[in-house]
């Protein structure tokens, strides 16, 4: 009789190639890699690729159909719809990726010092983090905007500060549980140093987590910045967002769906990669994929 049996890791597998093996494995997780890397080439070449200038307006040409010269056809002005797709595609992906950063760079370091040392420094960062998280995040935005004024740089700061508790969250909860155990006591005991423990043996237990906190945060952080430039408040024209062409074709849908079809694809299925992506990535650091 044939029998299968269990293929285990390699002994002398390296944690990177591990995790490789791992991703790889992840047919789903994979796609949505490469089409995000896709998509990320595609927008720093989109001067070189896009086929016409994306302000270059021709009101001969309104609501094009689609056609070779014009594959997405044009919007109300006779901009060509491909090429500011194409050019949306940069400050779309930079409020995500940039307001992430912000949030990470806010949350991470103050959860840990929460979690970690408790006492004042726990009840005081808890407090504050309840106070920003009582404000909904559009309100927030919007007296933002009020005292900078509207533009990608207000929206990547409100996003940023609006989703800072998410990080501060993980990190404490993290922190606390892992404070308790018998070899940061240890190692406490050795008198190694707060800096050193947090960074070998607290760090490396919030991978799986924070990985997965921040694919997240990006695709909310995407859809935020679509909303506020659909409500003018962000990218400002004539420079193109996904959000503002959504908020610009409003009007138009009856006279050409595509000018609200392309935008709003675009937006579900790249925050639907990197959730993908993400949940990918924390399979692949906490557990073992097995094959029979």
């Amino acid at each position: 009789m044939f029998m299968r049996t269990l293929r285990a890791p390699k002994e002398h597998e390296s944690p990177f190639a591990r995790f490789t093996r791992r991703f790889l494995s992840d047919r789903l997780g994979t796609t949505f890699l490469v089409f995000l890397l896709v998509l990320i080439a595609v927008g720093l070449l989109a001067p070189l690729l896009s086929p016409y200038d994306p302000d270059a307006q021709d009101l001969g040409s309104a609501f094009a159909p689609s056609s070779a010269a014009h594959l997405l056809g044009t919007d109300e002005v006779g901009r060509d719809y491909l090429s500011r797709m194409l050019h949306a595609i940069r400050p779309t992906l930079l409020a995500g990726v940039l307001a992430t950063a912000l949030s990470l760079l806010i949350g991470l370091p103050t959860g840990l010092a929460a979690g970690y040392f408790r006492g004042a420094i726990d009840a005081t960062l808890s407090r504050v983090t309840d106070a920003i998280m009582a404000i909904p995040s559009l309100l927030f935005a919007l007296a933002l905007v009020a005292i900078l004024g509207p533009g990608i740089r207000t929206v990547i700061l409100a996003i940023g500060v609006a989703n800072a508790p998410r990080f501060f969250r993980v990190a404490r909860s993290i922190a606390l549980v892992i404070r308790q155990e018998t070899y940061i006591e240890a190692s406490r005991s050795l008198g190694i140093s707060h800096s050193r423990i947090l960074r070998t043996h607290v760090l490396p237990n919030m991978a799986s987590p924070l990985i997965v906190q921040i694919s997240m945060t990006i695709g909310f952080s995407i859809l935020f910045e679509a909303g506020l430039s659909f409500l003018g408040l962000g990218v400002q024209a004539p420079e193109a967002s996904w959000g503002s062409m959504l908020r610009n074709a409003t009007a138009y849908a009856s006279e050409n769906i595509g000018l609200v079809l392309w935008p709003g694809l675009a937006i579900l299925v790249v925050v639907l990669a990197f959730n993908t992506v993400g949940d990918s990535v924390r399979d692949s650091l906490g557990r073992e994929q097995r094959k029979f």
